[in-house]
């Protein structure tokens, strides 16, 4: 009898999605298992929207960004959404689902898994970085490279012109992209969830780079970053709108404001926004997404269900989807430091 793995893609899009959908295909078919494309993430296993992958259907996509098979951020858990996926999972003839997607996907699979009993695989994605369990996500890598990328053309223009550049990037609830990225491009400061910043140091630190000669610089501000209590510079109404849980965006704007408002260098905003997620995935997030995909499928024949695939150092292993639920990764306190080495 022939074996049925669905495959679907939820959350945000992000470089490398396509390489595990390939790796899951080529992977499968050389078991003699069927993989079913789920398209629109959980949405397509509630409408049906659902076809059979092949060799052919997924041939020299791994270097493409997105996702052929589309995404969405749709939550199945509610009573009508589950009626139809079960209807819909035994027309099909589903034995098994790999779910690749970032902290909110994972957490809906694990209740999948654990409440309705439904065996699934999670496979780790996103920018951010974040996912508990996984050294490392894919999409990562590229996202930090696009990121450096500008903040490497920002310096020429804030040397140039004399001026702060104040450079805002994703990292909802985490700052692995800021800090890298930041690292990476020699930025003067970098401002973080895990870290509050006081809006009158950062424009003491400014002031003393003039001071010393160096009239520009470069602050990176991920787009969840926070001022500390003590010095909370926003007002309600903008918090609220910066903030907003589905769309983070607009801490680099008000930050940028203030800078100039205090100090009165000339002061300009760059926010990278969905740039940082499109594009072809970088090598090494190719290559990862690669093993993540055919490992899960390794995973399923010997049913290893209600688990993710992971990295662990330099090994693809895998860990309890209860473990990665409802977590975020914050950045380590030491790569930070390394960061701090650089500020001013």
């Amino acid at each position: 009898m022939d074996k049925y793995l669905g495959l679907l893609t939820g959350g945000g899009d992000c470089p490398g999605l396509n390489a595990v959908i390939r790796a899951v295909v080529r992977r499968a078919v050389a078991e003699e298992i069927r993989v079913l494309g789920v398209h629109s993430g959980w949405q397509g296993l509630i409408d049906g929207d659902i076809e059979p992958l092949t060799r052919t259907s997924v041939a020299g996509i791994q270097y493409k960004g997105g996702t052929i098979l589309g995404t969405s951020r749709c939550n199945p858990l509610n009573e009508e959404s589950l009626r139809k996926i079960r209807a819909n999972w035994r027309e099909y003839g589903l034995d098994g689902l790999i779910v690749v997607g970032g902290n909110g996907t994972l957490s809906c699979s694990m209740r999948m898994a654990r409440d309705h009993g439904y065996p699934i695989i999670g496979v780790p994605k996103t920018i951010d970085n974040d996912v508990v369990g996984t050294d490392t996500s894919f999409g990562f890598d590229t996202a930090v490279s696009i990121a450096t990328e500008a903040i490497d053309r920002l310096h020429t223009t804030a040397e140039a012109h004399h001026r702060v550049m104040v450079v805002e990037v994703m990292g909802r609830h985490s700052g692995w992209i800021a800090t890298y990225s930041g690292i990476a491009g020699g930025a003067d400061l970098i401002l973080i969830p895990e870290k509050p910043f006081r809006i009158s140091q950062v424009c003491d630190l400014l002031l003393k780079r003039k001071e010393m000669g160096r009239p520009f610089s470069i602050v990176v501000v991920a787009e969840d970053a926070r001022a500390h209590p003590d010095e909370e510079f926003l007002t309600e109404e903008q918090r609220e709108r910066i903030y907003r849980e589905e769309h983070l965006g607009g801490i680099g704007q008000q930050v940028g404001r203030q800078i100039q408002e205090r100090t009165g260098l000339s002061t300009r905003v760059t926010v990278l926004g969905y740039i940082q997620r499109g594009g072809s995935p970088s090598a090494y997030d190719r290559v990862l997404a690669t093993r993540l995909g055919v490992h899960a499928v390794e995973m399923s024949r010997r049913g290893e269900y209600g688990r993710m695939a992971s990295l662990a150092g330099t090994k693809i292993d895998s860990v309890p989807l209860e473990e990665v639920a409802d977590k975020h990764r914050p950045v380590d306190e030491e790569i930070f430091h390394t960061a701090e080495v650089f500020f001013g």
